[in-house]
């Protein structure tokens, strides 16, 4: 096991076990994370001898991260609860929002619990994004339109993810719920003035996060850059929602990424724009690229913030997490939302 400080890197592998060149890329010093996919997965077994095999390769260990939202953004789902979307805590709230904050609160435990279990550190959950209707990308993976049911609903299911030990991170900053394109293959771009997005941004300002992903979303009452590659809109975030956590970019390879160049200067785009960890997914030749020919100048401060979201408490193994009875009432509870 090597010691190495955490890089600005996050990046991921084709498999479900670790190749020599996996191992390489993964100890290299720009990379500081790694994100795993429904590809890496076979079964539970697999993969906590994975992660164990990732957690392995230095110190501080590498940041293992996965999209685990719930409902259709579900990276893991044999083996594993399956979880609601969080459309549906938001009807539940509309309907009784004290029963409401009660399942969000377990659904954010089940969640954290069994990734844990398995050697998963962090999720990246929850969307705080607006649900305004027409997203071809958010939908039912926002909790509500209203910015007050989206901060009590999220609040408390970062609670449950932090009862077992797991951070929270908010996406997509400032707010992707109001344009229609999906970033995955389009370049959206809202029109609406700087006032009118208090409401999307509320949660970011009144919530306790430890992460936060930029959006891939050119907002052009502020900048001509999406949020991502915007110095302006970092800064916004650091200075005046005072946010101290770590700021993730979204997926460097999205379509909505393009406007920045090949991937040397997305990647040098967004560090200097102020993120502080930068994800280079479903892109194996381009990752050898950027460690050959990306020099940039480290921030020691960012690779800090990032070690930070590493769990310091101890997670419940498989089969303590399946007599926990916080666990098992949970599990009955998001039985009934999923049924």
């Amino acid at each position: 096991m090597i010691s190495l400080p955490l890089g600005p890197l996050m990046i991921d592998i084709a498999g479900t076990d670790l190749t020599d060149l996996d191992r390489g890329r993964l100890s290299h010093p720009l990379v500081g994370g790694i994100i795993l996919f429904t590809r890496n997965y076979a079964d539970p077994e697999q993969l906590t001898a994975l992660t164990a095999a990732i957690h392995a390769l230095r110190t501080p260990q590498l940041l293992i991260a996965v999209d685990h939202e719930g409902g259709r953004v579900q990276r893991f789902r044999e083996g594993f609860t399956r979880l609601p979307a969080m459309a549906a805590l938001g009807k539940a709230w509309d309907a009784d929002p004290a029963a409401a904050l009660v399942a969000a609160r377990q659904v954010g435990y089940v969640l954290a619990a069994e990734l844990r279990a398995r050697g998963v550190d962090y999720s990246f959950t929850p969307v705080l994004d607006l649900d305004y209707g027409p997203s071809r990308v958010i939908g039912d993976r926002a909790f509500h339109r209203r910015p007050t049911a989206v901060i009590a609903l999220a609040g408390t299911l970062g609670e449950g993810l932090r009862q077992a030990g797991m951070g929270c991170c908010g996406k997509h900053y400032p707010g992707h719920g109001y344009v229609v394109p999906d970033s995955h293959v389009e370049l959206p771009v809202d029109h609406r003035p700087f006032e009118a997005m208090g409401e999307d941004m509320e949660p970011y300002r009144q919530l306790p996060l430890d992460g936060i992903m930029a959006a891939h979303v050119i907002y052009s009452c502020y900048d001509c850059n999406t949020a991502v590659f915007s110095n302006k809109w970092i800064n916004y975030l650091r200075n005046d929602i005072k946010f101290n956590g770590v700021v993730f970019t979204d997926d460097l390879s999205m379509a909505g990424a393009c406007v920045a160049g090949d991937m040397v200067e997305r990647v040098d785009t967004a560090y200097r724009a102020g993120c502080d960890m930068l994800l280079v997914c479903n892109a194996p030749d381009v990752v050898g690229d950027v460690l050959e020919r990306w020099r940039p100048v480290i921030d020691p401060v960012r690779g800090k913030r990032v070690e930070a979201l590493i769990p310091q408490k101890t997670a419940m193994d498989w089969p303590a997490l399946q007599a926990d009875g916080a666990y098992r009432a949970a599990r009955q509870t998001i039985a009934g939302m999923t049924a």
